[in-house]
């Protein structure tokens, strides 16, 4: 379990799962091997298993304490969801709410629930199946979702694909129980923090930005799935649905990164799952942290 702190807050990594996932062509359509054995160090064994050829992904959510609040960005995949089209994420059984208990998070404790973007594995414990029901899991919580994107996945779109299902089960029944709080663009949600606007990888997708002190964060869900888009920023995953947005978010992202030291907290990098940013001349470099 990783920890970290920004300023005044502390900032704990909860793992839901972990492991093999895509062959790196499959994830990117521009795939250029070379670029894996450039950065081979960086890479192995941590974020590419050589053994079978394909990349290692995380799957996470953090929990910020701030002086006033505890706050989880992006509630991983959950149980008992039905996922006939994803069978990473199809009818798991995961002890994802012991691993908040270890962390001293109860679903109770927690006063904010924030999702970068709606996607399967970024919203699913938002609820919990209770004698046949879903039902909001932390039931204190307010759950901020950016605008853009809960009017996209409240439509056709989320009745489709991969993603089928997800606003029915994991998003309306926190609609329907009042503790849903629509953000528009922009905005400010206290205790420091921001939702930016960055789409590309889904219509209404932001990053939440962190200040507390003197310094800086934020939590970059979908914008980079692995390390190697550092160093390649122009490679979208295949899940990126805007290329020409996913690309210019990605390098709003390094630059910001870069230019106000900000720790990035990603949501699928292996490791530690957390790094800075620096620039080297017009490109860039990661470290974890």
């Amino acid at each position: 379990m990783m920890h970290h702190s920004i300023g005044e807050a502390s900032i704990t990594q909860v793992i839901e799962q972990r492991g093999t996932s895509f062959a790196p062509g499959i994830l990117f359509p521009d795939w250029d091997p070379a670029i894996l054995q450039q950065y081979r160090a960086l890479m192995v064994p941590a974020c590419f298993n050589e053994q079978e050829g394909r990349l290692i992904s995380s799957i996470h959510a953090w929990v910020l304490r701030t002086r006033h609040h505890t706050i989880l960005i992006d509630s991983c995949a959950g149980n008992h969801k039905n996922r006939p089209g994803a069978p990473r994420f199809h009818q798991l059984d995961l002890p994802f709410l012991k691993g908040l208990a270890a962390a001293g998070v109860s679903p109770e404790s927690v006063d904010y629930v924030m999702c970068t973007h709606l996607h399967v594995d970024h919203c699913g414990w938002n609820t919990r199946l209770v004698d046949g029901r879903w039902v909001p899991t932390f039931p204190n919580a307010k759950y901020l979702f950016p605008r853009d994107e809960y009017e996209h996945w409240r439509g056709p779109a989320g009745k489709q694909g991969v993603n089928a299902g997800v606003y029915e089960d994991s998003v309306l029944p926190v609609v329907a129980s009042g503790q849903a709080e629509i953000v528009d663009g922009e905005g400010a949600v206290g205790d420091g923090l921001m939702f930016h606007p960055t789409p590309g990888h889904t219509v209404g997708h932001v990053a939440i930005k962190l200040l507390s002190g003197a310094d800086q964060a934020v939590f970059s869900g979908d914008i980079m799935h692995q390390p190697l888009q550092v160093f390649r920023p122009d490679w979208n995953s295949a899940f990126c649905e805007d290329p020409a947005n996913a690309r210019a978010s990605r390098r709003w992202l390094l630059e910001h990164a870069a230019d106000t030291g900000s720790t990035v907290f990603t949501a699928h990098f292996a490791s530690s799952s957390a790094g800075r940013v620096t620039r080297r001349g017009d490109r860039f470099d990661w470290s974890f942290v």
